[in-house]
């Protein structure tokens, strides 16, 4: 790439060398043919300014040896002017450089000159192309009584451009070879640059980049050194949720303030830091460029996140399962001891108590809660909360019918809310959650309270910041992810989530999510035989 660089840029030199002595030579030839054309007029002017030549005009005959010949001949040679012609009012010569020319009619028409008219022209005539002035020569009277007509030979006018061109070519190959090594230079740089890259090895390097911008499953963002958006790929416009026209665009107006545009900014340093958009859980790192810019990575952790609360949930559950069956094992030994005491009917009452216990607890939330998947999870944290030591209440305020509109995002904001009461009342004596979820119109009111130590006034907002927590980290991530997005998704159907301190201590945790239930059906139109209609027409 470096020799077609060169010479693309010696060829441009090249070019641009010869137009411009093209340019300056041609109105150079026009300006020797004035010059040359102006000096045989004032030639003619100062030969016209002299009375003798009216004189002789008035007195004598053209000949070869009169005093016209004689004059003319000596201001030519003085001039240097290739001739110098002297002629009456019609048009016959009194003097030339050849003699046998005097006497006989000019070869060019004189009327403008006798007309009395100065002409300057450059024309061809018995001694060849040259440049002319002609004057008229007047009398005392000003009447016109014959012409002058100085010649200037064209060939010396022309020497006087051929002449000028080396110079001019001179100058065009200096500046040719001043070229020529900027070019070397600017090449040498270029090659550089790009690593000695043919120009097709660059477009396929390019169209390669494209291909895997677009085709990776990570999304790109490039930055340039002001901050603002260079490029975007495919995977980073789905996973922030933005498109080409945040291209140009400086990550404040294109994303809007958050940690998002923090991360990827740089105001937040560190690697794989966690960052929550829309409902994504995303990853970024962020690797600054050589000219000032940066370049960010993002992977989704959505589905890891969930998979990760769902093992820690699982965790939860078989520790439950664990301390079951250690209670079931002490159960059925005290059942085979009333058996083998044959204290039949202490067991029977023993068996029923066992079972009563559950199926209250599943039939109370079911009662109040009619959606299957958020009655099943709250069964599912009462059971961990009773192995963890922790008492899970359903308030007798809940009530919550079966039409929801976003169950799924229910079940999430529900269930951050009980992990976080449970984490927070663990170890505590008389440790208690109570949940309490209840209808207004569409509007749907939850609320989590525990009975543990609270939280700061000054940190009830902080702790909806992603990233932020108290708590250790799990095995599979970090925290600080749950409560941003139930905040989150509380914000994006219009509604809001925020903390106070509970009645006797501890915290309360309110969301409201507006529309989020759907119209209520309508009832059921009455058809029975006594109240319709055609029942009474029938019985009358």
């Amino acid at each position: 790439m470096f020799s077609q660089v060169l010479l693309m840029q010696v060829a441009i030199a090249a070019g641009v060398a010869v137009l411009a002595t093209g340019l300056f030579l041609a109105p150079l030839s026009d300006q020797l043919d004035d010059q040359a054309m102006r000096r045989a007029l004032a030639i003619a002017q100062t030969t016209a300014a002299q009375p003798q030549f009216v004189e002789d005009l008035q007195r004598s005959s053209p000949s070869v040896d009169g005093p016209v010949q004689a004059e003319a001949e000596r201001i030519r040679k003085a001039s240097g002017a290739e001739y110098v012609v002297v002629m009456d009012t019609r048009g016959v010569r009194w003097s030339h450089t050849d003699p046998k020319q005097i006497g006989r009619v000019v070869s060019t028409d004189p009327r403008r000159v006798l007309a009395g008219e100065e002409v300057m022209e450059i024309d061809s005539g018995t001694l060849g192309r040259s440049a002319r002035g002609k004057v008229p020569l007047r009398d005392a009277g000003g009447r016109v009584v014959g012409a002058v007509s100085v010649g200037i030979e064209y060939d010396s006018v022309r020497a006087l451009l051929f002449h000028a061109i080396p110079g001019l070519l001179a100058y065009a190959g200096g500046a040719m070879a001043v070229g020529a090594l900027a070019a070397w230079v600017i090449s040498r740089r270029v090659q550089r640059q790009t690593r000695d890259l043919a120009f097709s090895d660059i477009a396929a390097l390019l169209a390669e980049r494209e291909a895997v911008l677009h085709g990776i499953r990570e999304g790109v963002v490039a930055l340039d050194r002001a901050g603002r958006v260079r490029l975007l790929n495919d995977e980073a416009q789905r996973l922030l949720g933005i498109g080409e026209e945040a291209v140009g665009r400086s990550l404040d107006e294109a994303l809007g303030a958050g940690r998002t545009t923090d991360v990827l900014a740089g105001r937040v340093t560190g690697t794989d830091l966690l960052t929550v958009r829309g409902q994504r859980v995303l990853v970024a790192n962020r690797m600054p460029t050589d000219d000032g810019g940066a370049v960010a990575t993002l992977r989704d952790r959505t589905e890891l996140e969930q998979l990760g609360r769902e093992l820690d949930s699982t965790h939860g559950l078989l520790d439950a399962l664990r301390a079951q069956d250690h209670e079931h094992a002490n159960r059925m030994h005290t059942l085979l001891g009333l058996l083998e005491l044959e204290m039949y009917d202490d067991a029977a009452e023993f068996i029923g108590e066992v079972v009563g216990d559950h199926r209250a607890t599943a039939e109370q939330i079911a009662e109040k809660i009619r959606d299957p998947l958020l009655a099943a999870l709250l069964v599912g944290k009462a059971t961990v909360a009773a192995e963890r030591g922790v008492a899970l209440w359903v308030s007798d305020r809940t009530l919550l019918p079966d039409r929801l509109i976003d169950p799924r995002g229910l079940v999430t904001v529900v269930g951050n809310l009980v992990d976080n009461a449970l984490d927070a009342v663990a170890g505590t004596a008389h440790a208690r959650v109570e949940v309490e979820l209840r209808a207004e119109g569409r509007t749907a009111v939850l609320g989590v309270r525990d009975t543990g130590p609270g939280i700061p006034a000054e940190q009830r907002e902080l702790i909806f910041t992603e990233g932020w927590s108290t708590k250790k980290a799990p095995a599979h991530g970090k925290r600080g992810i749950g409560l941003s997005l139930v905040r989150r998704l509380a914000e994006r159907q219009g509604g809001s989530a925020r903390v106070d301190e509970a009645e006797g201590g501890g915290a309360r945790f309110t969301v409201v999510l507006p529309e989020a239930l759907g119209e209520p059906d309508p009832a059921p139109v009455t058809t029975a035989a006594t109240g319709s209609p055609a029942a009474q027409e029938g019985s009358g």
